[in-house]
């Protein structure tokens, strides 16, 4: 399933592609306005990111024009919170809104439920079950032995990403972009609290954990 992302961060841009990738997503990128017109023409696009402030068309002028041709959602990303201008996006063709800095997490989970109210997405499992782990994606919670574990957004957050790719290492440095937002890098011991936060709820014995596993030297990883 191919996703256009247009955003003249260049940084933010290759986080979101990273993450949707992970996620099995085929994504196609561009930086400016023209270009995400142009690119919104592939008839195999099925839903757009879309930045508001970007230069040579903005992202409303951008986003009207699409309206002409698509009709794939379109979610549109601003620096500004200003109701105002949420309902410019909404006037000119989006369907959602989001606020930087946003979290990861919380894109996919509104690019899901787009794909999902679209026909996008057909089937989609919310459940990921690992052991005696069960992480339900659409309601956020866990569950260990059937029994419900109470977690924090943040933890919860932390969970979804590490058994969605499971082996894959993360440094500290990847989760602080990736969960907290790639403004925010000022303390990588952040990850530390919460990993042993995570352990101490779902491991039988945190001091020796079965699922959370730390990679010395690099970061953190879900064991399969």
């Amino acid at each position: 399933m191919k996703i256009l992302v247009v955003d003249d961060e260049e940084l933010l841009v290759k986080g979101i592609r990273f993450n949707l990738q992970n996620d099995g997503y085929q994504v196609v990128t561009g930086s400016n306005g023209r270009e995400a017109i142009e690119l919104a023409r592939d008839p195999d696009i099925r839903l757009i990111v879309l930045d508001v402030m970007m230069p040579e068309v903005d992202g409303l002028t951008a986003c009207r024009t699409i309206r002409e041709f698509s009709d794939v959602p379109i979610i549109m990303l601003t620096a500004r919170t200003e109701d105002m201008d949420k309902l410019l996006g909404f006037e000119h063709g989006a369907d959602d809104y989001l606020t930087k800095p946003f979290n990861i997490l919380e894109l996919k989970a509104r690019i899901r439920a787009l794909l999902r109210r679209s026909g996008g997405l057909e089937n989609q499992n919310n459940r990921i079950t690992a052991g005696s782990l069960t992480v339900d994606t659409q309601e956020r919670n866990v569950y260990k032995d059937g029994k419900p574990v109470e977690l924090t957004a943040r933890e919860f957050d932390l969970v979804e990403l590490l058994i969605r790719n499971p082996n894959r290492v993360y440094s500290r440095e990847n989760l602080l972009d990736l969960i907290w937002g790639y403004e925010y890098r000022s303390d990588i011991r952040t990850v530390d609290v919460h990993i042993r936060r995570i352990r101490e709820k779902l491991e039988t014995v945190p001091a020796e954990p079965e699922y959370i596993m730390t990679k010395w030297g690099v970061g953190y990883y879900f064991k399969a």
